[in-house]
């Protein structure tokens, strides 16, 4: 049994917490400790302790015991946070999706002796996982994938609520989105090429072009093209195009906005919402699409957006305590699921929580 720290303990961070409770001893750290009970509530087990992760020494004191620290802070404090992490020799596993070049801190990691997985969510997260795995085997020339959280009764004007903070939801709609194409990148406006697409369980849906490729855009350059796309039900990205053409985004507006969408996006108490998420990995005569569906755990109370993004993130901690990968330095996603014992310890994983990923293969 080992120890483990985990440093957040929002929506996410308690069914990561409770996860890793059921075989490890478990310490959670907040600055906002409003969900504290609920943890207690789920596992007496579970120590719970405030702490300021702005706070390097705090920090520092707080990770000492730690076998290994669960990093799920928001993203405006995830590179900090992440560099003390490794800076005390911890090994770490982050969710927090900084929009710092976390790559920065390899040789700072290799130095320490450090195993950092980084982006180890939903998504980034799966995809990079499996992209890695059929990249190590075959020939790709092309990667895309489709992800969205939603509300599983949609209401107007949005057809949409937030599983997580509607400040980074804004983030995906503002940042450009990059992609591979023909070999270069190319940047596109977020929100832009919108396109319908049908999915079981749940009809159409919308998606459209958002910056959610990452590392794989340097780590999987000799892939040709490459893309993402966020899901929405249809009519939700050109009321935000709107929003954003209207100013509401900038800076001087956007705390207002988010305060706006924070009260008509938030989830309701046990509110049924669901996950979905496509994946196609083209190459050597064949093509490979993986399936995704998931929806809340009325059980334990638990979001399908924390349950994927969460136990892809308490599987990769079980990856490194149990030395199915002991590289150092800094590892996105998919560098990790590169070897295939990861990547099958992973699916193997979510299929022993009921996380299903659906396999197809066409060969031509």
């Amino acid at each position: 049994m080992s120890k483990i720290v985990q440093i957040g303990s929002g929506m996410i961070g308690t069914t990561m917490a409770y996860d890793l409770s059921q075989e490890h001893d478990i310490i959670v750290g907040d600055f906002d400790d409003s969900s504290f009970a609920k943890l207690e509530r789920l596992n007496p087990n579970i120590v719970t302790k405030k702490i300021d992760v702005t706070n390097s020494l705090e920090l520092k004191e707080f990770i000492q015991a730690a076998d290994i620290v669960l990093l799920a802070v928001p993203g405006h404090l995830g590179f900090a946070a992440l560099k003390t992490i490794i800076k005390s020799g911890k090994n770490v596993v982050d969710i927090s999706f900084s929009n710092e070049n976390f790559l920065e801190l390899d040789t700072l990691a290799k130095d320490m002796g450090v195993t950092a997985a980084v982006d180890a969510g939903l998504a980034p997260g799966i995809p990079n996982l499996l992209l890695g795995y059929h990249n190590s085997e075959m020939k790709i020339n092309s990667f895309e994938y489709y992800v969205g959280g939603l509300p599983k009764n949609p209401q107007p004007p949005f057809f949409y609520k937030a599983p997580f903070s509607p400040a980074d939801v804004i983030e995906e709609y503002t940042r450009p989105a990059r992609m591979m194409v023909d070999g270069k990148i190319v940047t596109k406006p977020a929100l832009s090429e919108i396109e319908i697409m049908n999915f079981d369980n749940v009809g159409n849906l919308e998606a459209f072009n958002t910056d959610g490729l990452r590392s794989i855009l340097f780590t999987m350059n000799h892939i040709t093209n490459m893309k993402e796309k966020t899901l929405r039900y249809s009519g939700h990205a050109a009321l935000m195009a709107n929003y954003r053409n209207a100013g509401k985004f900038d800076k001087d507006q956007i705390s207002k906005t988010s305060d706006e969408l924070f009260t008509a996006w938030k989830l309701e108490e046990n509110e049924p919402e669901l996950t979905v998420m496509k994946i196609i990995i083209d190459g050597d005569n064949k093509c490979i699409t993986y399936d995704l569906f998931d929806e809340f755990d009325s059980e334990l109370c638990f979001s399908s957006m924390s349950r994927t993004t969460g136990f892809t993130a308490t599987a990769i901690v079980n990856i490194i305590l149990k030395n199915l990968f002991i590289q150092k330095g800094v590892f996105p996603p998919e560098l990790i699921g590169s070897q295939y014992n990861c990547t099958k310890f992973l699916k193997n994983y979510l299929k022993e929580r009921n996380v299903h990923i659906n396999q197809k293969l066409k060969k031509y």
